[in-house]
């Protein structure tokens, strides 16, 4: 997941591009944090439920600084529940529901160590397929079909995670050119139009009821 020109595969044609990173509206070195580490990724599209945006993907760093370390699937998944919690709570707490949410990421690391050993991004790296990626994330804890689609999404148009079909398998977070979710942000701009969809979405549901 590093920056610089290459070669990608799109659907059968091969492209030339600035190889993307994750350039979210938060502190550079949660960002950082998020390049390099594909568990902290996965945490952070875990927590991004009932919290803005930019908190629950900035919490993997200041769980790393809690930590003293970055995050690591061996360690969360047989840390003690308890001091877990702790970790969690601790002000600022990471997440509005600390003690839910800590319990999750748990979760989440126990599933990338028995069923990755320890390697979130086999996750997507040993996918032949979108639809195959779309059913490994779908199978993680706390990932439901939506947040498994804008994850895989997030995987294609900002890391250059393209197996083939991985739009279709994303439904429409993978279309081009929208602004419907993390995977379209790259700056306060482009979050301030992800906020107006949401905004949209949210009315045209409250009108149908």
């Amino acid at each position: 997941m590093t920056a610089g020109v290459r070669t990608v595969q799109d659907e059968g044609r091969t492209l030339r591009e600035d190889a993307m990173t994750i350039s979210l509206p938060i502190d550079t070195e949660a960002n950082a944090l998020l390049n390099r580490s594909p568990l902290a990724l996965l945490i952070g599209m875990l927590l991004d439920q009932q919290v803005p945006l930019e908190r629950a993907f900035a919490a993997p760093y200041e769980l790393a600084r809690r930590l003293g370390r970055d995050p690591d699937a061996e360690e969360l998944a047989r840390y003690d529940p308890d001091a877990l919690v702790a970790v969690f709570s601790e002000r600022p707490a990471l997440h509005r529901y600390p003690k839910a949410m800590a319990a999750r990421v748990q979760a989440l690391s126990r599933a990338v160590l028995e069923e990755y050993d320890g390697a979130a991004e086999r996750i997507w790296t040993e996918a032949a397929t979108g639809r195959e990626l779309l059913n490994r994330i779908g199978a993680l804890p706390g990932f439901g079909d939506q947040k498994a689609r804008i994850f895989l999404a997030l995987l294609g148009k900002r890391l250059d995670v393209r197996p083939e079909g991985w739009r279709e398998a994303a439904g429409h977070y993978g279309d081009e050119g929208a602004h419907r979710s993390v995977a379209d942000i790259v700056d306060e701009e482009s979050l301030g139009l992800v906020r107006a969809y949401k905004q949209e979405m949210k009315a045209a549901a409250k009108a149908r009821t």
